[in-house]
């Protein structure tokens, strides 16, 4: 065996239906007694029903969480949480909310529960993707690392199809790129391919019975695990190309991971054989690229940018911004084959392996 470090993330994690219950425990373990609650618009019923579920210990809300982390977004955020003089955030959703929390705790030093809705994984993860004028950054500290999650199953029931095949092949990109990470080791990659056979198993379960626990409880284990090798190891090619679209094009951020992965596995294909056999086995198929292009169009995800609202004539731009101080790669990065890459996830044609 090779040699290799690790370096295990320090958060508590609360697994189960109904686990929910608990914040105001877990509050109390941190020595908390004044917290704000986050939100996005949409799910603001269910962070008011959190606050009064906490009743003193919930100080107050914001449920203007927005994609991609916009540093308005969160400055607005800043001077509430300052007004209420809370003590710690809890983030009800996807990654938007819980990318609003770690914008707020690298800013102040408070502590994060978060509570997620989806299979995003953003919640297991060190890394903060902030927007600021068209342009995605992304940076790694432990000051964003959420200090307890709880992950209850039944808040993924009502998780519509669409977001939950989109958020799950979201996770399934961490996990994959993992395996063939520069910094790359057998603990992670073993949770790797524990998390992509999860979700894999679980989303066309969950797409012909949304209310199915058992596939619900699968999916959701597999986003920790996927979360968790996101938060572990470096990304490569696909992640940087998805960093570019969603920040620069304004491009939903599930649904771009959803279809930019087929094809950037298939272009990474050739030189990481150790990683296809794992991804070959943990997907029981011999095309691990095709599959999961094949996996997104039979469960109804989108397969192509231009059905995001992307522009074709955006397409040059694009490749300038992913050529330019690119992610390591285990294959080079190179203008004409990301070009190339881009047109084919563009359209929406299969992958091509090179």
């Amino acid at each position: 065996m090779k040699s290799f470090v690790y370096d295990a993330l320090p958060s508590r994690i609360v697994f189960g239906k109904g686990a929910i219950e608990s914040v105001g425990d877990e509050m109390t373990r941190l020595d908390c007694k004044r917290a704000i609650v986050l939100s996005t618009h949409e799910q603001q019923a269910a962070a008011r029903q959190l606050a009064s579920q906490l009743g003193t210990f919930a100080v107050g809300l914001f449920p203007h969480a927005v994609m991609h982390t916009p540093v308005e977004v969160t400055d607005l955020a800043l001077r509430v949480v300052e007004e209420l003089r809370a003590d710690c955030v809890i983030s009800l959703g996807g990654g938007s909310t819980i990318g609003l929390g770690k914008a707020i705790a690298l800013r102040t030093d408070l502590p994060q529960i978060a509570i997620p809705t989806t299979y995003a994984g953003s919640e297991a993860t060190p890394i903060l993707g902030e927007t600021e004028l068209g342009v995605k950054r992304t940076q790694r500290t432990l000051k964003v690392l959420p200090e307890v999650v709880i992950y209850d199953v039944n808040l993924t029931l009502t998780l519509p199809q669409g977001l939950s095949t989109t958020s799950g092949i979201n996770a399934i990109a961490h996990a994959v790129e993992a395996l063939y990470a520069k910094d790359a080791n057998p603990i992670i990659s073993a949770l790797a391919v524990q998390g992509i056979a999860s979700l894999a198993k679980a989303l066309p379960v969950i797409a012909e019975d949304a209310a199915n626990e058992e596939a619900r409880a699968s999916a959701l284990f597999g986003a920790w695990a996927c979360g968790t090798c996101l938060g572990s190891v470096g990304m490569s090619l696909h992640h940087k190309l998805c960093h570019v679209l969603g920040g620069t094009f304004d491009l939903p951020h599930s649904e771009t991971h959803t279809i930019v992965l087929p094809h950037a596995l298939a272009y990474n294909a050739s030189a990481v054989p150790e990683a296809m056999t794992r991804l070959q086995e943990a997907l029981e198929t011999p095309e691990p690229a095709a599959y999961l292009f094949d996996l997104a169009w039979r469960l109804g995800a989108p397969v192509a940018l231009h059905q995001m609202g992307m522009l074709e004539q955006s397409l040059p731009r694009a490749v300038d911004l992913a050529v330019s101080s690119p992610y390591w790669n285990p294959r080079p990065v190179e203008r004409t084959a990301i070009a190339a890459l881009l047109a084919d996830a563009f359209h929406g044609r299969r992958p091509r392996t090179a």
